[in-house]
C-alpha cells in the first residue's frame, strides 16, 4: 500500500504549509512546497498529498490542463488503491462511499479508479459486482 507521509518523510526538500484554502484541498509549487488545507479530514489529506507528491513528480510547477490533471488523478487513485484490495472489498462493500471508506480513499478518487480500469480490470470488476452474492 503506498503512504504518502513515508514518501514525504523521504524528501526533506518539501514542505507542507497548513492552511485554510478557497477552492482548493491542496497546492504546490512542483518543486518544494506543498499547502493543504488544515480543515481536511485524514482521508482527504492522504489523497490530496498523494496527488500533490505527484505533481512535484512530474515536475508541475504552475496549472495544468486538463489532460495532464486527468493523468495525475488517475496515478493518484492507481497508488492509494491496489487492485486486489479493490476487488477484494468490492464483493461486499453495498455503495460507493462504503467502498471508499473500506479503501481509506474519498469517494472521487475511488471513481477515479473505477474510471480509469484496463478492460481486463474492468471485466473482472463488474464480475465481482454480478458475483456478490454467490459467495
Amino acid at each position: 500500500m503506498f503512504h504518502p507521509w513515508r514518501t514525504l518523510g523521504s524528501l526533506p526538500h518539501i514542505t507542507v504549509i497548513w492552511t485554510e484554502l478557497e477552492h482548493h484541498s491542496a497546492l504546490t509549487d512542483g518543486v518544494s512546497k506543498i499547502w493543504l488545507d488544515r480543515r481536511l479530514f485524514q482521508v482527504e489529506r492522504r489523497c490530496s498529498l498523494t496527488h500533490e507528491l505527484i505533481h512535484i513528480e512530474r515536475g508541475h510547477t504552475r496549472r495544468q490542463d486538463p489532460a495532464a490533471e486527468l493523468s495525475v488523478r488517475a496515478e493518484t487513485a492507481r497508488r492509494l488503491i491496489p487492485w486486489e484490495e479493490l476487488l477484494r472489498h468490492k464483493r461486499w462493500a453495498l455503495s460507493i462511499e462504503e467502498l471508499a471508506d473500506c479503501l481509506w480513499v474519498t469517494p472521487r478518487v475511488l471513481q477515479d479508479r473505477i474510471d480509469h480500469l484496463s478492460a481486463a480490470e474492468r471485466q473482472q470488476f463488474l464480475q465481482a459486482f454480478c458475483d456478490c452474492g454467490a459467495d
